[in-house]
């Protein structure tokens, strides 16, 4: 709770400084004073910033207190916080618990979890599907690279490894696009551009185009694919030299059977956790991804609502992405409370 405050008041005040009035570029060039201030006063932005501060945290917060004066700045509008329950209530105020309220776009005038909803499970799919890919081609390639270890092929895994976690996302991105989609259309036949869901020409009806997630995907999982590659290689290798390993081998077992019944099994922990680390991380390189390829999710609606000054989206965004990076990083902690006994005595 500490975490999502300290994001919350952060974004508050990067984008109440930023230059611009969100009142201005609703209503054009053209828009005269009195409607300017009517939309200001709307909007809430008529207030002073400590008074925004406030009331937003109250939007924020799942408990909160709202005045019955429809005239208050706190008044409780009920098409808002729907659902809600009131637990205190007096003559002036009442105490509710409700679900957090992110607020309505100021360009579409529809909610931002409304946004949100339509959104995430793209950017889900396409950060599910990136890190299932680094993690069984890692694997893959960091096993042969440590079977054949000193070979032309483990050299060109490490150069690899070293060239993908340094390779910036918006820079893989643009050179992958332009490579697979542009020079080698016609032969990959894959769009620069599209989404997994796509309208035919006709307005016929709604198709799942699976080829457009093969480009937005490599490129998100190329950095997760060098990190996991290089894991499973060194992890393989330090197995391979413990003594039980010696002894299965004297024992008389097959190498294919060494490698799958014991070698592989335990030099996996690293990689497991290294995996759902990078889960999260994920979220970092997704929006220029995401929007390079115009792939709808978080990262491309987060670009649009900077573009737009749209402040309520970008802010629900960042707020969403945060509680996820909260959430995935404590059940990376107990991943490894699970899979390695000392951790859960300390």
């Amino acid at each position: 709770m500490l975490i999502l405050w300290g994001v919350a008041t952060l974004v508050f005040i990067l984008f109440n400084i930023l230059p611009g009035d969100p009142a201005r570029m609703l209503m054009g060039q053209r828009s005269d004073v009195a409607s300017i201030e009517a939309i200001r006063k709307d909007l809430g932005l008529d207030r002073s910033k400590s008074l925004q501060y406030v009331k937003y945290l109250n939007d924020l917060s799942p408990v909160s207190y709202h005045a019955l004066d429809t005239a208050s700045y706190f008044h409780l509008d009920t098409s808002k916080y729907e659902p809600f329950s009131t637990v205190i209530e007096s003559r002036k105020g009442a105490l509710i618990v409700k679900a957090p309220y992110l607020r309505r776009s100021y360009q579409s005038r529809k909610q931002v979890t409304e946004i949100i909803a339509e959104t995430i499970p793209n950017t889900f799919i396409l950060a599910f599907s990136s890190i299932v890919f680094a993690a069984f081609a890692g694997i893959l390639l960091g096993i042969l690279a440590a079977i054949y270890k000193d070979s032309i092929f483990d050299r060109l895994s490490i150069f690899f490894s070293a060239f993908g976690m340094s390779l910036p996302s918006f820079f893989a991105a643009i050179l992958i696009g332009w490579i697979f989609a542009f020079v080698l259309g016609d032969i990959t036949g894959l769009n620069l551009t599209g989404n997994l869901y796509e309208i035919d020409d006709y307005g016929e009806g709604v198709h799942l185009r699976l080829k457009n997630l093969i480009l937005p995907a490599f490129t998100l999982g190329i950095r997760p694919l060098a990190i996991v590659i290089q894991l499973s290689r060194n992890s393989m290798l330090d197995v391979l030299s413990q003594d039980y390993i010696r002894t299965a081998y004297a024992k008389g077992l097959k190498f294919s059977r060494v490698l799958l019944r014991h070698a592989l099994r335990n030099s996996l922990n690293p990689v497991i956790t290294a995996v759902s680390g990078w889960f999260a991380s994920l979220m970092a390189g997704i929006v220029f991804v995401e929007y390079i390829f115009g792939w709808k999710g978080l990262g491309y609606v987060i670009v649009e609502a900077l573009n737009q000054y749209d402040l309520p989206v970008v802010m629900g965004v960042v707020l969403i992405i945060s509680v996820m990076f909260i959430i995935i990083n404590v059940l990376v902690d107990l991943t490894y409370a699970l899979l390695d006994p000392r951790v859960r005595l300390h």
